[in-house]
């Protein structure tokens, strides 16, 4: 049946959190069989007429926009995956591991708290434990460095709006020497004297300090104070900061040593297969045992190995997103020193949690000086209609030459009424005016989040606690269930495939134990990321583990 393909370039704008745009992937299909020698199957406008086609969207990290419209397409896309893809049989796959600047849960974006400017090289191996880890994070990641300059900027606008609040002095000596053209400026003669064509030449010399001092001016007191709250809004950012750099450096560090205990795990698995291939070797040289149990024990050793491969190589990725998170030289060997614990972690009450929430969440409390920013800015408008008062003097020596100069002084008070100003105040209330909505509805936005962030977190703890409990369980159980299959074999009473199926019952067990576990543990950071105390909450909840 005929496949069209129609692919053009995808020019919508990228996620702000992804930076490959997006590309919307449709796949049409009805799916009917037709037998051959009908009309149906001679006749391709047929199967158009009678199918109906279904549309579903998929979203894909591409640069292209695929729309795959065929009757057959969807058939052929799940031929190809089932005949591609390996047997599994656990019933929770792993996650991939995170590449190089991939997203972080709970950050920004990939950029910058994915990546880190980096600290000299070590000699040797270097012991990493999380602690370590996250206090190196706190120095050299990226996104906490851009934080800090915001705020170093912030400062220095901040001051820039002061300065037209304090003293200006400044000191401008001068001494000339001019020749006046009268001829250029139309003065040839008066009446009938003849004037001479130039006159001069003239000396000037003046040496003043002058002060200018702005006595009021609401419009920049209230700028001067909207720059305060603006400033404290970046140092508040940057606290925030702290609190994602730890929750990105535990997410990379916490998947690292899950894909250790991954490799340990598909190690032992290797050894427990090699064990049943020798053993099913052994009895079939023996002549106790048929040939079909042999291979098919090798084939379950060769799986155990290829999943050993995969997972040293996904340890090894994951190393690799630590040390650019944490900011570790290229190059830099490193070993993990820390385990994956299980604590059980005391409840806290929702009421509690977000009161603290409310209280110490930085974002949030950058989110409310934003507001009273916005505020202070839109009286900074208003001001634009009211009146202002300066000063300004000067005193110094001024004459036609130093050696003949004598004391001069000005002092003048200078008030300055708006009249009419072409409508510059009101557009500048405009913009101030959607400036405070907008902040209004971000700090409203995050009230939600926040609310929505611990609530997730406290359900995720009381959820993933009973899963590692009942994982653990079941790793127990599939080891009992592993060595009575190989009794079994050894008695001659089963063949291989109990053990194999035995054998995949304890990966999966292993395999879900191990993603509970992690995923456990990064709840516990996350939660203390959404109640803003995740530096604290890190060393308290992983103390040397």
């Amino acid at each position: 049946m005929p496949l069209r393909v129609l692919a053009e370039i995808c020019d919508s704008p990228p996620h702000p959190r992804i930076q490959n745009p997006l590309v919307l992937l449709q796949v049409k299909a009805g799916i009917t069989i037709w037998p051959l020698g009908t009309a149906a199957a001679a006749d391709p406008n047929h199967f158009r007429k009678k199918s109906a086609a279904k549309e579903f969207p998929v979203k894909l990290h591409s640069g292209l926009r695929h729309i795959f419209t065929s009757s057959a397409s969807l058939a052929i896309l799940l031929l190809f995956s089932a005949a591609g893809a390996p047997a599994q049989t656990q019933t929770e796959s792993a996650p991939p591991p995170t590449s190089p600047g991939q997203a972080i849960p709970g950050t920004t974006g990939t950029a910058p708290f994915s990546g880190s400017v980096p600290q000299k090289l070590v000699p040797g191996v270097l012991p990493l434990s999380l602690q370590d880890a996250i206090q190196i994070g706190l120095k050299q990641n990226l996104g906490l460095l851009f934080s800090a300059a915001d705020t170093r900027s912030a400062r220095g606008q901040r001051w820039q709006q002061l300065s037209a609040l304090l003293p200006h002095v400044v000191a401008a000596p001068y001494i000339a020497q001019a020749e006046i053209n009268l001829n250029e400026q139309g003065i040839s003669q008066f009446g009938p004297l003849k004037i001479p064509p130039s006159d001069g030449p003239f000396s000037f010399f003046d040496a003043r300090a002058g002060i200018t001092q702005t006595l009021f001016d609401w419009k920049e007191i209230s700028a001067a104070r909207a720059a305060s709250q603006s400033l404290k809004s970046a140092e508040f950012t940057q606290k925030d900061a702290r609190d994602l750099v730890v929750l990105a450096v535990g997410y990379n560090y916490l998947q690292a040593v899950a894909d250790k205990a991954r490799v340990d795990t598909a190690e032992a698995q290797v050894e427990t297969a090699q064990a049943l291939h020798d053993q099913a070797n052994d009895q079939l040289n023996a002549g106790t045992s048929p040939e079909i149990d042999e291979l098919r024990a090798k084939v379950e050793l060769q799986n155990r190995q290829q999943q050993l491969i995969q997972a040293r190589n996904d340890l090894a990725i994951q190393k690799l997103s630590v040390a650019r998170v944490v900011g570790l030289a290229p190059g830099q060997e490193f070993e993990l020193t820390d385990k994956s614990p299980y604590q059980e972690f005391q409840a806290i009450a929702i009421d509690e949690a977000l009161k603290r929430a409310y209280a110490s969440r930085s974002d949030f409390q950058a989110a409310s000086s934003d507001v009273r920013a916005a505020e202070y800015v839109r009286k900074a408008a208003v001001a634009g209609y009211y009146p202002s008062l300066g000063f300004t003097a000067d005193y110094g020596i001024a004459g036609s030459h130093p050696s003949t100069s004598t004391q001069v002084n000005d002092v003048r008070g200078t008030l300055t009424i708006p009249i009419f100003q072409g409508g510059s105040v009101h557009g500048d209330i405009l913009q101030a005016d959607a400036r405070l909505d907008q902040a209004r509805e971000r700090l409203e936005n995050l009230r939600a989040q926040i609310d929505s962030d611990v609530r997730a977190a406290l359900l995720n703890l009381e959820s993933l606690a009973q899963r590692v409990s009942v994982a653990k369980s079941n790793i127990d159980l599939a080891d009992r269930t592993l060595a009575q299959s190989r009794d079994r074999f050894t008695a001659g009473v089963t063949d291989t495939v109990e053990v194999v199926q035995s054998q995949e019952l304890v990966a999966s067990a292993h395999e879900q134990y191990i993603s509970s576990l992690y995923n456990y543990n990064f709840a516990r950071i996350s939660l203390a990321r959404a109640l803003g105390v995740a530096e604290e909450g890190v060393k308290e909840y992983f103390k040397g583990q």
